[in-house]
């Protein structure tokens, strides 16, 4: 992934070649401009705004990424809006149209170039404008999209101008508004690689030799024929180049042309998600004294799967721990900052999660890449619905005249990336068992495979009990919704009626967690399971407390409360649970809360909705309720379990797969320590909860303590409250107020609470369960960055992050 040095207009970021590549210090060659800077903003529609003349004065001023449904609306100090058209499934939030306009400078050193300006995703129905002409639109919010500008600019002064219309409902979750991904401004030689031109595939893959064809594309938009030469490397991680190959082309003017070449490469380091080791194609295009240069990162590695064997990755059984994610970053909204993607990964891997899928949309390719570098495999999918809309307003208006263009953006930019194993062209959509549906899967599977023949492809399948077999048929892997409901196993049914269909559970309950993941280890035809969800996030609110259908007196619920993490991404209780059957030597005590978390309790819930898990809170703080009994969960991977009640035993039970790792005690209250201690072969793990006293020290911890003065960095503080001892108190919610020293900036709070109307923006936020979180964006000034924390009736903390040049 490409650090962003500086991000001023005329600040080139030449991504230079390694080794023999490198490109001569008196040459311009390619140069790509980080475009995300100085934008002015207004949240209206406003006549004109595309003219080079229009006074932007009074806009706002931002720099990118930028969600403005996650800002505060006009006149209020928070995002939600009872009233909002979104309604529950966007968590009460506000889209509507707004503009964006950029003023930037061209001078003589662009002459002879060729101008392209790269939007990585807008959402949505996106209108562009250079110096007043139209120059394209995009519809789909979720993909990258670029246009050729060189003939719109000007000497002097030139104006970018994008309008972004995300009106009516038109999704089933938080989408954000606005440029909420990198804008980037390439000047080109006339001979040049195109966008996303390079094309990585290892077809022959062993321990000791693997085979890389490498496919360039290379355009010639100049008005003479030209000559190219075409040198590619093979670069290892140490940097060490393994293999290279020289071609010489001549180029038609205004004809783009596919090189091909491949490569041996001798005792391989195979990427896997234990070992996600990354080798670079560097690319350089020679035309006369002009040169391009392009670095690709890729993998080598083999999957398979089979209805026998399952999941294998180089040749070794993998089952798939997987999880569904939305698109949002918390409290960030849908802005895709780099750091923002990257700890999304590292939270997965962290929590035990060695496989993701997108849920339902391409990521951003600071997510994809941060999968490569850290090792988690990826189901990269295409849409939620196709030409029968789930909204009025949403992609299946133009799902029939658009779809080409999206998939291939998709393909064209992500099939690179060793992570991603499976295509998904869809989920849950409308009408599988007709004949026209089956149709357009069809379509779209062929069309995949045109671009990219390595990769089965799938969806998301719902409506088990239908006849589904036809719609089965036109895909590789078939994803299952809820394969696992309530004790019901869909699975051998499935399997029966569709020999040697290979299976995953693309969503699950956390309810059923124990019994998907037990599926996933007795069927060899079922290679993974992937929980619904991975990660909270904003809209289809309270599905994970009132559950479905959603009304809008759900309202002020805004979270869907169901992720493994939390919205800030804390550890939920479900988390802790899958613990212990993922992994080893482990435990931790749930108490089943003796007051409902929420005014309206679980029960209220239809009955057939079960995106909800038990109310559970990590609470020794019962007030009230002594000698009452508490029900206690002990979440153990170890074979039987003692708890105590200040080092009283409460008696020895037997955990293990027995007993779902669940082990449960009736205990009567009294304030002090509950130890729990689970035995394994002789160890012993314990956890432990002890009464607070009410809080007052405020405890500060950073997710990293050095920054890169870029402007795009981001720092995760955990505000912690607790009390003179050190222990958290679960009950503290103080109002907290922050403030910073330094070249930086507070960029999102958040606290993770569902029912929460605090602003995500405002320096201030309640604690909620004892904790809050703060997230800080560099600037590009170097230097020490002080954050402050203050609350009534706490003491004052403060941390110290360094923000280096």
């Amino acid at each position: 992934m490409m650090k962003h040095f500086n991000r001023t207009v005329m600040t080139l970021i030449v991504l230079c070649c390694m080794t023999m590549l490198s490109v001569q210090a008196g040459n311009m060659g390619r140069k790509e401009i980080l475009f995300d800077s100085d934008w002015k903003f207004i949240r209206n529609d406003i006549a004109g705004a595309e003219a080079t003349d229009f006074d932007d004065a009074s806009w706002h001023s931002l720099d990118l990424p930028h969600d403005y449904s996650i800002e505060n609306l006009p006149g209020t100090k928070m995002p939600f809006d009872s009233k909002a058209i979104s309604g529950v499934h966007g968590g009460f939030t506000t889209g509507g149209t707004a503009w964006y306009r950029k003023t930037f400078d061209v001078s003589t050193d662009w002459k002879g170039k060729v101008v392209e300006l790269l939007f990585e995703g807008v959402y949505m129905n996106a209108d562009v404008w250079i110096n007043g002409k139209h120059i394209g639109k995009n519809y789909y919010g979720y993909i990258p999209f670029h246009f050729d500008i060189t003939n719109y600019l000007t000497s002097g002064k030139n104006v970018i101008a994008v309008q972004v219309k995300n009106e009516g409902r038109n999704s089933r979750w938080y989408t954000g508004s606005g440029i909420y991904r990198h804008v980037w401004l390439k000047m080109l030689e006339p001979v040049h690689i195109i966008e996303d031109g390079v094309y990585i595939t290892t077809p022959t893959v062993t321990s000791q030799n693997a085979l890389v064809s490498v496919e360039t594309f290379i355009t010639n938009k100049s008005v003479k024929p030209k000559p190219a030469r075409i040198i590619t490397e093979i670069v290892n991680s140490d940097g060490v180049i393994v293999a290279t190959k020289e071609n010489d082309r001549m180029l038609v003017a205004g004809d783009t042309v596919v090189v091909s070449q491949q490569f041996a490469v001798r005792y391989p380091a195979l990427w896997s998600p234990d070992s996600p080791v990354l080798y670079k194609v560097n690319t350089k295009v020679e035309s006369g004294s002009a040169i391009d240069c392009k670095n690709n990162s890729f993998g080598i590695r083999t999957i398979t799967m089979d209805m026998e064997n399952g999941f294998k990755i180089n040749g070794v059984s993998l089952n798939l721990k997987g999880g569904c994610v939305h698109h949002d970053n918390g409290p960030l909204g849908s802005k895709a900052f780099d750091r923002a993607e990257e700890r999304k990964v590292e939270l997965l891997k962290a929590n035990g999660f060695n496989a993701v899928r997108c849920a339902h949309n391409p990521p951003s390719v600071a997510f994809l890449d941060a999968c490569d570098r850290l090792g988690l495999l990826v189901i990269d999918e295409a849409f939620d619905m196709w030409n029968n809309g789930k909204n009025p307003q949403d992609y299946h208006l133009y799902f029939e005249e658009d779809w080409q263009k999206a998939v291939s953006a998709m393909i064209r930019r992500d099939r690179n990336h060793p992570s991603i194993f499976l295509w998904s062209i869809g989920n849950e959509i409308y009408g599988m068992e007709k004949k026209e549906v089956i149709g357009i899967s069809e379509k779209l599977s062929d069309f995949i495979h045109l671009l990219d023949p390595t990769r089965p492809i799938t969806a998301g399948i719902n409506g088990l009990e239908g006849k589904l077999e036809g719609f089965f048929s036109t895909l590789g892997v078939s994803g299952i919704n809820y394969g696992i409901i309530n004790g019901r196993d869909f699975y051998p049914e499935l399997a029966e009626k569709n020999p040697g269909m290979v299976m995953y559970g693309s969503e699950s309950y956390a309810i059923d967690q124990f019994d998907a993941w037990k599926a996933v280890e007795e069927y060899s035809y079922v290679i993974g399971d992937f929980v619904w969800t991975a990660i909270d996030y904003i809209g289809e609110a309270s599905i994970g407390w009132q559950g479905y259908p959603q009304r809008k007196e759900f309202y002020p619920w805004n979270l869907a409360f169901c992720g493994d993490m939390d919205l800030c991404g804390w550890k939920r209780p479900q988390s802790y649970y899958r613990d212990a059957f993922w992994k080893n030597d482990n435990i931790k005590i749930a108490i089943h809360s003796p007051i409902s978390s929420f005014e309206v309790p679980q029960s209220s819930r239809e009955q057939w909705s079960r995106w909800h898990y038990d109310d559970i809170v990590f609470d020794w703080n019962w007030k009230g309720f002594e000698n009452k009994l508490i029900k206690v969960d002990i979440y153990t991977s170890c074979d039987e379990v003692e708890l105590f009640l200040n080092d009283r035993s409460l008696g020895k039970k037997i955990a293990g797969k027995e007993n779902k790792n669940k082990t449960t005690y009736e205990v009567p209250y009294e304030k002090g320590e509950l130890k729990a201690v689970g035995y394994q072969e002789g160890k012993k793990v314990e956890d432990r909860l002890i009464t607070s006293d009410k809080a007052s020290l405020i405890k500060l911890f950073a997710d990293r303590y050095d920054l890169q003065a870029n402007g795009q960095d981001l720092c995760y503080v955990t505000v912690e409250l607790h009390d003179t001892k050190g222990i958290l108190d679960p009950k503290a919610e103080n109002q907290l107020y922050f403030s910073l020293e330094g070249n930086a900036s507070i960029v999102a709070v958040g606290n993770a609470n569902p029912k929460s109307l605090e602003s995500y923006t405002l320096p201030q936020r309640r604690a909620w369960r004892g904790k809050c979180l703060v997230v800080i964006r560099s600037d590009e000034k170097g230097g020490l960055i002080t954050l402050n924390v203050r609350g009534k009736g706490l003491q004052d903390a403060s941390i110290l992050i360094f923000n280096n040049e």
